[in-house]
């Protein structure tokens, strides 16, 4: 500023005159105000944080609910990764395991989940090709046709009918819309298991395939509701739709499902009619989601209902289903929870309502007269294995089914809960699913009927479902579960159901008494620790048990504990 100018100011400060503005527009000075102002707040919090934002960490600016994680005032809405010099771009390879379909990162040759090569020739060998090396590579040099020349095994064919049903039109049944994540139900789920049990010899050669046809709509009707049939049906003149989120159609679709329907009520008849000893259902879309009206959870049409109704109109008066698929099938409980022909026993992981679909907790029974027909088994968390279903089967299942007295059996089998699946977490292995179909086997005169559900690890599903079908070839399984040791969980909950059900079973009461002064024990927790835990609370404040960091108090107490 110059003299001239401070002289001036100061004479006309001296006179009580204000001095005058500096030459600046207004719209500079709105701006300084409205900066002022917007400071103001931020400052104040500041203060009473006794911090600036700069001197906060990423930590303390998370969980600091007043900090302002807006976006910034610049648009980038109009940014594109193809914008940036090509040198500064590096692009990360991915791929989709072809085994559990899990995303991976890198370039390593192998699944970081499941272990699988991405290149390995399961669709060609099954689960018989070697999961470390590329296509074309098998364990202890099994091929495909070593098994359809061995003029023994053409032999036992005859003698062991066997039914398969399967039809390649299935495969067309796909999402079409790409999305971020393969769909875990999808056509390769029955080309594995098609080429385990073609290089195993089984099928085709010591199984007989039946002609595949599609449901009629009469059929249809017979479980299910016209909404579900029309829904079904609109499909096919749409390129790709959805029944729910998860559950999609393309034009093939409700082909796919009534091919699939129709193979499991002709697999039921034959069965019944005595054209053959047993029979395996290798069929997709799955069914016991679907309810009378509703398609969901991948399912379109119940398969499993619409057997049970093959084989009433066939002469059966009782029939059972089995279902060992690790999510309840509660499309098939609804069907039949007021039908005292029909016995329902489901194995899943329930948890309290928390695991999909929510459905069957112990106390699901039945209704309208046919209370008790309804026997839900509810795993309370995951990796429950071998000895949790053998223990259930001996305890729950088979004396249950054998007090009903069945005259056909369907095993809804799904493998979801085999070891490795992506969906599932649990821990039962091809030798659990044998034994429990050789015990399933024992029932209705072996009048068994299996229809595969889920289950979305390719090597797990195809070890599992070919581990089934030597069984009801007549084959012992392999390996046999000779003492049972279930887990704490699997104990709790097969008495639980006891203890309801004996309500109903007569059968069930000794069983109980027996089963509770044996294993009760079992699943009391230890003492000293529940004592260590109780005092432990007492310890902590309250805000650190329901507020945000519950989570770290959980595991602090775990420590203390053990």
């Amino acid at each position: 500023m110059s003299r001239f100018k401070e002289e001036e100011i100061g004479t006309r400060l001296r006179n009580g005159e204000s001095a005058p503005a500096p030459p600046t527009s207004n719209a500079v000075m709105h701006a300084e105000a409205a900066s002022s102002n917007s400071c103001k707040p931020h400052l104040a919090e500041q203060q009473k944080n006794g911090k600036r934002t700069s001197d906060m960490t990423l930590e303390e600016m998370y969980y600091n609910s007043q900090y302002d994680f807006g976006d910034d005032e610049d648009d980038d809405s109009d940014w594109e990764p193809s914008a940036l010099p090509a040198h500064d771009v590096m692009e990360i390879p991915k791929w989709f395991c072809l085994n559990c379909t899990m995303l991976n990162i890198g370039d390593d040759s192998h699944c970081d989940v499941c272990g699988e090569h991405r290149e390995s020739g399961i669709l060609k060998h099954g689960f018989v090709a070697s999961a470390s090396c590329r296509e074309g590579a098998t364990e202890n040099g099994v091929h495909a046709s070593d098994g359809l020349q061995d003029p023994l095994v053409q032999s036992i064919a005859s003698d062991n009918p066997t039914a398969i049903g399967f039809d390649e039109r299935m495969l067309l049944h796909e999402e079409v819309v790409m999305k971020s994540h393969p769909h875990p139900e999808r056509p390769d789920r029955i080309r594995a298991i098609a080429a385990s049990l073609a290089t195993k010899g089984i099928f085709p050669g010591r199984c007989h395939q039946i002609s595949a046809r599609e449901i009629t709509q009469a059929e249809l009707l017979k479980v299910h509701s016209v909404e579900n049939v029309e829904a079904v049906e609109i499909t096919s003149r749409v390129f790709s739709s959805y029944f729910t989120p998860d559950t999609y159609a393309n034009q093939y679709s409700a082909t796919a499902a009534r091919l699939a329907a129709g193979l499991c009520f002709d697999l039921a008849s034959a069965i019944w009619s005595g054209r053959a000893k047993n029979g395996f259902a290798l069929v997709r879309p799955p069914g016991h989601h679907a309810g009378v009206k509703h398609a969901m959870g991948f399912c379109l049409h119940n398969n499993a209902a619409l057997a049970v109704s093959a084989a009433k109109n066939a002469g059966a008066k009782k029939v059972l289903i089995i279902d060992w698929d690790v999510h309840h099938g509660n499309g098939t409980q609804e069907i039949f929870e007021k039908d005292k022909s029909v016995l329902y026993i489901s194995l899943h992981r329930h948890e309290g309502g928390k695991f999909y679909p929510g459905t069957g907790s112990a106390y699901e029974i039945g209704s309208m007269g046919a209370e008790g027909y309804c026997v839900n088994i509810p795993w309370g968390r995951g990796g429950v294995g071998d000895n949790d279903y053998i223990f259930a089967f001996q305890h729950v299942v088979l004396p249950i089914a054998a007090e009903f007295d069945p005259d056909f059996t369907i095993v809804s089998a799904g493998f979801d809960a085999a070891r490795g699946d992506p969906l599932g977490g649990c821990d039962v292995t091809p030798a659990g699913y044998a034994q429990m179909t050789q015990m399933c086997c024992a029932l209705s005169g072996g009048k068994v009927l299996v229809i595969l559900e889920g289950g979305y690890n390719l090597r797990s599903i195809s070890s599992s479902a070919t581990a089934v079908i030597e069984v009801l070839l007549g084959e012992n399984p392999k390996q046999n579960v000779a003492q049972v040791m279930p887990s704490k969980a699997g104990v709790r909950a097969v008495l639980e159901v006891l203890k309801i059900q004996l309500n109903y079973w007569s059968s069930l009461e000794t069983k109980f008494t027996k089963l509770q002064s044996e294993w009760g024990w079992y699943t009391l927790e230890d003492k000293s620790k529940l004592k260590k835990k109780i005092r432990l609370e007492k310890q902590v404040p309250v805000w650190w048990k329901w507020g945000r960091k519950r989570w770290l108090y959980k595991l602090w107490c775990k420590k203390k504990i053990l």
